[in-house]
């Protein structure tokens, strides 16, 4: 009986070194959603951004539709605490928000209520030291529902709808664009850049590893009687600032519309939207996309669904707050919910 103790012994010892590898690659706890501080004003079309672990968050479409806002505030996750702050020069929606230079970018965007529409060419820095807002330099032509991105000191608009004339003053005097512009803080000028392959609108876009990754969106398409048909897409193009080039990767499992992007450790990570044709919804839908491999996978759906929403990464924590919890301009929330992620989960 020793020996064959002693025998069992030496084969447990031999086997416990092998046991280690497999414990170090359990897989990591899944993303659960949980809630945060909710805004102080119920809003809609939300272009955020994140500048010093701080996010802001500029203008949007009020309840009813036909009123919108020159509200800001911003967001500090350490606290879970927003703070009202200086207003923009003129209410915008769909203004869309990026850092550059320690500075907050707001371009473009919508004034007036629905339908009454009109793109507008204006854009607006915040200095967060000063509390201030400033004019900054014009857009060549009159932009909104476009994304808004900074990479590498540059910022980066893409897409949106513009004027189909001057006098547009309704939302179907406007067309989609594929266009896009580059700003150069340091040169103070705005310069094209390549076309995108798709022309579209409220797209969503996030940057990672220096590439800009815009997704989802819609076509507004003028029917014979002058009306809009507002058809999803669900594609995924990428430009690199570098080469000044598109690609096209894998497209969205479901096309969205009104949707929201962030990026965090690789990945794009993709939220909400709403679809008009074939039949009216909100989707609830969240996807990741893993550019090394070209594939989408499946998140825990949003708690509220949600479109015209905004989305921001800070550390491990993905923060999905406002839009609209119905197809269209009214029903806007102050909904503020975070996907926790790696260690936060």
């Amino acid at each position: 009986m020793q020996r064959r103790d002693t025998l069992r012994l030496a084969a447990a010892l031999a086997a416990a070194p092998l046991l280690k590898p497999a414990l170090a690659q359990a897989p990591a706890t899944a993303p659960r959603w949980t809630t945060a501080a909710a805004p102080s004003l119920a809003r809609q079309e939300l272009y955020p951004e994140v500048l010093n672990g701080r996010i802001y968050v500029a203008g949007g479409l009020l309840n009813p539709n036909t009123g919108y806002s020159a509200h800001v505030e911003s967001y500090d996750p350490a606290t879970d605490r927003w703070t009202r702050l200086a207003t923009l020069p003129e209410a915008r929606h769909h203004i869309a928000l990026a850092a550059a230079g320690g500075f907050i970018h707001g371009v473009g965007g919508f004034s007036g209520g629905f339908p009454n529409w009109r793109a507008q060419a204006s854009t607006y820095v915040y200095d967060p030291a000063a509390n201030r807002w400033s004019e900054g330099v014009p857009l060549p032509y009159a932009c909104a529902e476009g994304v808004f991105a900074g990479v590498a000191g540059r910022l980066y608009l893409v897409g949106g709808r513009v004027r189909e004339h001057e006098a547009a003053r309704h939302f179907n005097q406007h067309a989609d664009t594929a266009r896009g512009l580059v700003f150069d803080p340091a040169s103070a000028r705005w310069s094209p850049i390549a076309d995108a392959p798709t022309a579209r609108n409220s797209a969503a876009a996030a940057v990672i590893d220096g590439r800009l990754y815009v997704v989802g969106g819609r076509q507004a398409l003028k029917q014979a009687d002058g009306s809009l048909r507002q058809v999803n897409v669900p594609s995924l193009e990428v430009y690199d600032p570098a080469a000044d080039r598109w690609t096209t990767r894998a497209p969205m499992p479901q096309a969205q519309g009104g949707l929201a992007a962030t990026a965090h450790g690789g990945r794009l990570y993709v939220f909400g939207g709403e679809q008009w044709v074939p039949e009216q919804k909100v989707f609830a839908d969240a996807w990741v996309y893993d550019p090394a491999s070209d594939r989408w996978s499946a998140l825990p759906p949003l708690p509220t669904p949600r479109h015209g929403l905004g989305a921001a990464t800070v550390g491990d924590r993905i923060h999905v707050f406002g839009g609209g919890t119905r197809v269209g301009g009214d029903h806007a929330s102050t909904v503020h919910e975070v996907l926790l992620l790696g260690a936060g989960a």
